[in-house]
């Protein structure tokens, strides 16, 4: 039995990255680690996503 998702591939990690967007500039930057936490929960998504959200977001960037 094949496994399904509810996202097709791809599509959860692109509305992952819209919507964390969206609740930092709405939020504001203090809350940015729980956000990430709340959107890599919302959207179940893999280690490998979670990790490339953490470094796309990070708050230092060179």
């Amino acid at each position: 039995m094949p496994q399904q998702t509810i996202h097709p591939p791809g599509d959860k990690i692109k509305k992952a990255v819209k919507e964390l967007s969206e609740l930092l500039l709405k939020e504001g930057e203090k809350k940015r680690r729980q956000l990430l936490l709340q959107v890599q929960l919302k959207y179940d998504l893999s280690p490998q996503e979670c990790e490339f959200l953490t470094r796309q977001f990070s708050e230092e960037k060179p």
